[in-house]
């Protein structure tokens, strides 16, 4: 089985593949500080629930934005899974060409995100992703990624909003009845839910207009289904882009990791 782990700013996915389908998938508050065993802990007493166990584990996929939390995530693959983790952005052939300016400063999950729209839709496409950051990622019918837009994640705007504002309290993301909220709460719900709304519609018309060419818009992440059913401009929510992006590049890599991972497991 593969272990799957998408380390983001603010949530780490864990997410198991039997070859045919994803068995599992977990999710835990990313933290540079919670350590190897922490996370196996943890790991362990969910694989138990879904009648599996650790040593089940043959091959490891990381990828993260979040570099401090890398070491104890290899520690985790090493130490109990005896596997030499397979670390996107290390070499790692993604198949696909990346047109940038600085390609090395792509974030990981947005090359994995291309990568996972790419192998189900048609391009070209605009992937949208929503956690600490929204992110808006293009990609071509031939798989390049060609760049993007990067704006602030919905919780960090609500939490700025209750820092910055003194009687501003810290409110829950929701969709409000109404667009004009009759209390303080609805009122900050209501702006910055249609405020993304407004901000999605807006980057998703510009795009296409300076691309000049028809766009396959998907979205994914937990945020982005607060969304599902307040605009036409997504043609497709899917929560499985991240992973089907790391099982797809796993599966371009397998035969060097393989000799990677033996090679670990022997002490080499």
């Amino acid at each position: 089985m593969l272990l799957a782990i998408d380390a983001g700013n603010t949530n780490t996915t864990f997410a198991v593949h039997d070859g045919t389908r994803w068995r599992a998938q977990w999710r835990a508050s990313t933290s540079a500080e919670r350590t190897a065993d922490e996370y196996v802990t943890w790991l362990s007493q969910l694989m138990a629930m879904q009648d599996f166990s650790l040593d089940q584990i043959e091959d490891c996929i990381i990828s993260t934005v979040v570099p401090q939390s890398l070491f104890n995530l290899r520690t985790l693959c090493k130490r109990y899974f005896h596997i030499d983790p397979l670390v996107i952005g290390e070499g790692v052939d993604l198949g696909i060409r990346i047109a940038m300016d600085r390609p090395g400063e792509v974030g990981a999950d947005r090359l994995v995100n291309a990568v996972g729209a790419h192998v189900r839709y048609e391009g070209p496409l605009l992937v949208i992703d929503s956690g600490t950051a929204t992110t808006f990622d293009v990609v071509d019918a031939d798989g390049t990624y060609q760049g993007g837009i990067i704006s602030p994640g919905v919780h960090l705007s609500l939490e700025a909003l209750h820092r910055a504002a003194a009687k501003l309290p810290r409110v829950a993301i929701a969709r409000p009845d109404r667009v004009v909220g009759k209390n303080t709460v609805t009122a900050m719900q209501a702006g910055v839910f249609w405020g993304y709304i407004g901000l999605i519609e807006g980057v998703v018309a510009r795009v296409k207009a300076e691309y000049r060419a028809p766009m396959t818009v998907v979205a994914t992440g937990g945020v982005m289904t607060l969304f599902q059913g307040a605009t036409e401009v997504i043609e497709h929510f899917d929560s499985e882009v991240t992973i089907r992006g790391l099982y797809e590049i796993y599966l371009r890599n397998a035969r060097t990791f393989s000799t990677r991972r033996i090679a670990a497991a022997q002490g080499a």
